[in-house]
């Protein structure tokens, strides 16, 4: 009776400690498993906050570039129109001038140098103002844009059009028409100096939510890999990156180039 009475306290103690061996060890986990979780919680934190960062700070320098850029287009517009444009005016009027003094045979020479000087001038100004984000401002994105495509196929082009879907929106921050209307610029300026297209067409669809811009020219296209490390469409989405916009980009040799940006404007 005596070794039953201890066998079952031993029996008994033995459970007790199991008991408690296995909720130290269930503590212990918990308190690791708290504990780990915790970690990760305040790592991802400090990688997420180090990533905004990083990004922040990116779109700084981006902002930055971009306000440098705007104030140079500006300083190159005043040039053009201040400098250039009066030293046109003035060989135009010295033109003037001497043709006055001259027969009527010689004058008929004078014609086409004359006729050049004043396209020259006229050309001179249209770019002056579209370098100059105050004018851009004050004429309007859509005619802005008219203005550009119009300067642009006296130039080079059979047909420059602009194409409007839907009701337009405003913008949520006038700045952002300069954006794209710059993105806008350096898509046509690359097919003027390298696609050899004959027509080009900008599309704007105006959508309840966004802005679809798409670019199209019918030239003799490129491989994509290769334009994506240029500088004219990393600068595009530099920009983009600014306004919260898409960029895609599509071309293949001897199909042109399509660049459809794609704008949140709510």
């Amino acid at each position: 009776m005596l070794q039953t009475t201890e066998r079952l306290a031993s029996t008994a103690s033995e459970r007790y400690l199991l008991i408690y061996s296995v909720s130290v060890l269930f503590i212990v986990t918990a308190l690791v498993v708290i504990f780990f979780v915790v970690f990760l919680k305040r790592k991802n934190k400090l990688m997420l906050e180090k990533l905004e960062q990083e990004q922040a700070f990116e779109a700084e320098i981006v902002q930055a570039q971009s306000e440098t850029q705007e104030q140079t287009l500006k300083n190159v517009g005043w040039e053009l129109h201040d400098n250039i444009g009066q030293l046109l005016s003035f060989a135009n009027m010295q033109l003037s001038i001497l043709k006055m003094q001259v027969d009527n045979e010689t004058k008929e020479k004078f014609k086409d140098t004359t006729e050049a000087l004043k396209e020259s001038l006229a050309e001179v100004r249209a770019l002056s103002k579209t370098l100059n984000n105050e004018v851009v401002l004050n004429q309007g994105f859509e005619k802005s844009i008219t203005n550009e495509l119009n300067r642009l196929k006296k130039m080079k082009f059979k047909s420059a059009e602009l194409e409007i879907i839907g009701n337009k929106s405003e913008f949520k921050n006038r700045k952002h028409e300069i954006i794209i209307f710059r993105i806008i610029q350096e898509f046509l300026s690359n097919s003027v100096k390298y696609s050899e297209a004959d027509n080009i067409m900008v599309k704007l669809n105006y959508q309840p939510t966004n802005l679809v811009v798409t670019l199209q020219d019918d030239g003799k296209g490129f491989d994509v890999d290769e334009a994506e490390k240029g500088s004219g469409l990393i600068n595009m989405r530099s920009r983009a990156s600014l306004i919260n916009a898409n960029i895609d980009l599509q071309s293949k040799q001897g199909e042109g180039v399509q660049l459809v940006l794609n704008y949140p404007l709510n």
